[in-house]
């Protein structure tokens, strides 16, 4: 009661902030980054470097009304198999630019819907990204599947093309909350998944659910992460649904009247939260939890968490390329974003470049705050030595930033000489926290719920 008081207090059930994937966040990009500079940044990686990649598959059988990602619905293979061919030119124009002795770190591919593809199609795309950048030592390959479009023939493929990490959406098993979301699939379906996933030895499985939906209790959030944990996954993201009709049209079909409360969003949040550290799973963060063997809690022991679009990783690479439409480049040098719409960049793919739209170059100002931002929301800390030795912050103006903080927050973050810290009691304010060290104007940008 006292903790909920104090969130009212400082605004957190009314506030919207960013989930600071990025910083500065995507809808800071602007137009200034075109073709040229990726390609440039492409060659600027030095030889013998290792990188990510990230490849979109934007396709959908359905489209699930919850999800704000950038994707199209499909009834026919036609589509899938022209989009296939556009990844493959583009994985030609990339390697072209590549340095000698690149591997990869690792990769992933994300959707939409990869396991659309057929089985023969996933194998060309597998060999072609290869052949451009090959894993290098202790990589990870990780594809998101969807248990309503996967069999034996597509998971073959995937693993003898390398797949050593599988990611599963579950969002909620219970049949109600289903309905109202567009999302139909079964316990059922998504043991016999994760049986098929199991059998061929994956190393790794991932998986998603979400709280905030309609019509979601504590007894039903409750219900559907025990069915969680009894297929055993590796790693847990709990993410809070974001309600933006403004942005994914396809949410107005999502009935916003039985939405829970900001406060009953919290609660249904500390019911899945008690049911995973229970069970075993560590903290990562502010939303993920993972068994003390997998990556993201040795990564975090290690004090080596690290923070990118797709959430949190372990991942040490410097470079993070994005292929398809829609994707977004992580560069020393900056952000850059492909053109969202397929058919302006696979336009683009045709005429023999890359469809690079908008993006942004960082500055000294953004590599340092994005350091910071990032330091707290996987560390909970910010080490004011770091900032100053490895990005040049001058010792009074970071003294300065960090004594308003608290004047803001007070006992919920705590300022010494060596940084500031957050207590245990204020990380449900992590994301409020982070936001006042943002230098840019979030007021227009129509973010997320801080709960």
């Amino acid at each position: 009661m006292e903790q909920e008081s104090q969130l009212t207090r400082l605004g957190l059930f009314d506030a919207r902030v960013p989930r600071y994937t990025s910083y500065p966040t995507a809808p800071h990009f602007a137009g200034d980054v075109g073709p040229m500079e990726f390609a440039h940044w492409i060659e600027a990686i030095p030889e013998g470097a290792s990188i990510s990649l990230y490849m979109h598959v934007p396709f959908c059988r359905r489209l699930c009304w919850f999800c704000a990602c950038r994707t199209q619905g499909t009834q026919s293979e036609e589509p899938v198999r022209a989009y296939a061919e556009t990844l493959l030119a583009e994985l030609r124009l990339f390697k072209e630019r590549l340095a000698p002795g690149v591997t990869l770190s690792r990769l992933h591919w994300g959707g939409g819907t990869p396991t659309l593809m057929p089985a023969e199609m996933m194998r060309r795309l597998a060999d072609a990204v290869f052949d451009a950048v090959p894993m290098g030592e202790g990589a990870e390959f990780s594809v998101e599947i969807d248990p309503n479009e996967i069999d034996a023939e597509r998971i073959d493929a995937l693993v003898e093309s390398g797949m050593n990490r599988a990611s599963i959406g579950v969002q909620d098993f219970d049949p109600q909350i289903q309905g109202v979301i567009g999302r139909d699939q079964s316990y059922e379906i998504t043991k016999a998944a994760v049986d098929m996933i199991r059998e061929r030895d994956v190393a790794s499985l991932n998986a998603d659910i979400l709280y905030g939906l309609p019509h979601q209790t504590p007894t039903k959030i409750a219900d559907s992460v025990q069915k969680l944990l009894s297929l055993g996954p590796d790693r847990v993201a709990l993410y809070g649904y974001a309600h933006v009709p403004w942005m994914a049209r396809r949410q107005t079909m999502i009935p916003s009247d039985h939405l829970p409360t900001p406060q009953e969003r919290l609660k249904l949040f500390e019911v899945a939260r008690e049911l995973f550290v229970a069970d075993g799973y560590d903290e990562i963060g502010i939303d993920h939890f993972a068994l003390p063997t997998d990556g993201l809690s040795i990564a975090q022991r290690a004090g080596k968490l690290r923070r990118n679009f797709q959430g949190y990783t372990d991942d040490q690479a410097e470079a993070l390329v994005g292929l398809g439409a829609s994707s977004i480049s992580r560069f020393p040098q900056g952000y850059a974003q492909n053109a969202p719409a397929t058919s302006a960049h696979t336009a683009a793919i045709r005429a023999d470049r890359f469809s690079t739209s908008r993006g942004h170059r960082f500055t000294a100002d953004d590599k340092m705050r994005a350091r910071l931002i990032e330091a707290l929301m996987c560390d909970f800390e910010v080490s004011a030595a770091e900032l100053v030795q490895d990005f040049g912050a001058d010792p009074e103006e970071l003294s300065a930033l960090f004594a308003t903080c608290a004047e803001h927050f007070g006992d919920m973050v705590q300022v010494s000489a060596e940084g500031l810290r957050i207590p245990i009691k204020a990380r449900p304010l992590t994301r409020m926290i982070a936001r006042h060290f943002d230098a840019y104007d979030l007021s227009k940008a129509g973010h997320s719920s801080a709960i």
